[in-house]
């Protein structure tokens, strides 16, 4: 009972440190001056893995234990999980802070992330979910309307909430993609080996893009990236504020989730995890003196249940092949 208890707790401490994430901490990265997403994510990854380095010291044998094939899974949850995704979020972040929206809504977009997953892994592992899945993911596309517009019509113009709503169902998409890549990646690695090379790849990945950046801008093409120009902006106070996103919501925040899930069932993770979207409500509310609408309100419930379930029947499904394989 106890061992559940301080999992659950677990958990939903991960989840708040997510929305609070969300809410407060990239926004205030935002005020010391960082706008430029590509910089912003490469920091985020470059300072995580600076601390992660300790897995490349004690574990690094580990590493000995990866084909070709195991490196190209994590290179994708680099890729997706990594830059594709923390790209899509935190742009949707800075959009929404920057023209005076309710941030809540882009993190709530995230909760289609399971949706997606399931269908990369119809595509890839050839996996047949049951025909109740696709009528539930329809509700939750149909919530997440409602949430990003309400009851009123949309709004198409450019300070509404369709960009940073395609920007969170780029991220939603990429975290996905991350789970199912996710699955072959750490079959032969702990979890602590398995976050140090995410964050590795990524920090990668990033340099890669931010060069590319800057090799456009210097033929003349026009963008609001700066490429490697954009580090010119990082001083010390940007610096300590990634080290405190690196060890709370970042480091701290993913393996306290994974000792909670050691430690409780699938089926209710689900539910503990319902603390992030509940946290980012409340802290937007708290701090930034925004609530949903009422139209939104309806959506976030359509699309917080329509994901739960989608969540239980795909763990009900696994724990069914499971006991049939061991048959």
């Amino acid at each position: 009972m106890k061992k559940t208890f301080v999992g659950a707790l677990s958990i939903m401490l991960a989840a708040f440190l997510w929305a609070f994430d969300g809410v407060v901490l990239t926004p205030w990265i935002m005020k010391l001056g960082l706008f430029d997403v590509p910089i912003f994510v490469f920091m985020l990854h470059a300072v995580g893995s600076l601390f992660l380095s300790y897995f490349f010291i004690t574990k690094r044998q580990e590493l000995k234990q990866l084909d070709w094939k195991d490196w190209g899974a994590f290179v994708l949850v680099g890729i997706f999980g990594g830059a594709l995704g923390t790209m899509g979020i935190v742009g949707a972040i800075i959009f929404v802070h920057s023209h005076h929206l309710n941030i809540s809504v882009v993190l709530l977009l995230q909760k289609l992330q399971p949706i997606f997953a399931i269908l990369l892994a119809i595509i890839i592992l050839k996996e047949r979910p049951h025909i109740k899945f696709y009528l539930l993911a329809l509700i939750a596309l149909i919530g997440s309307y409602f949430l990003t517009f309400g009851f009123g019509s949309p709004d198409f113009s450019a300070g509404g909430m369709l960009v940073p709503a395609l920007l969170a169902l780029l991220a939603a998409f990429s975290f996905g993609s991350s789970t199912v890549f996710s699955k072959r990646a750490i079959e032969k690695v702990s979890h602590g080996t398995g976050t140090m090379l995410r964050f590795y790849i990524t920090t990668l990945v990033m340099l890669v893009i931010i060069s590319f950046i800057s090799i456009l801008k210097f033929t003349g093409v026009e963008m609001s990236y700066a490429g490697f120009a954009g580090f010119s902006i990082i001083g010390w106070k940007l610096i300590g504020a990634f080290v405190v996103v690196a060890l709370t919501t970042g480091i701290f925040g993913i393996f306290i989730y994974y000792y909670g899930l050691k430690r409780v069932m699938a089926t209710r993770s689900t539910i503990y995890e319902m603390a992030f979207p509940v946290s980012a409500i409340v802290l937007e509310w708290l701090i930034h003196d925004k609530l949903l609408s009422i139209g939104q309100w309806f959506g976030t419930i359509v699309l917080l249940g329509a994901i739960i379930l989608i969540t239980r029947l795909n763990n009900g499904y696994e724990n069914r092949d499971r006991r049939i394989t061991s048959q």
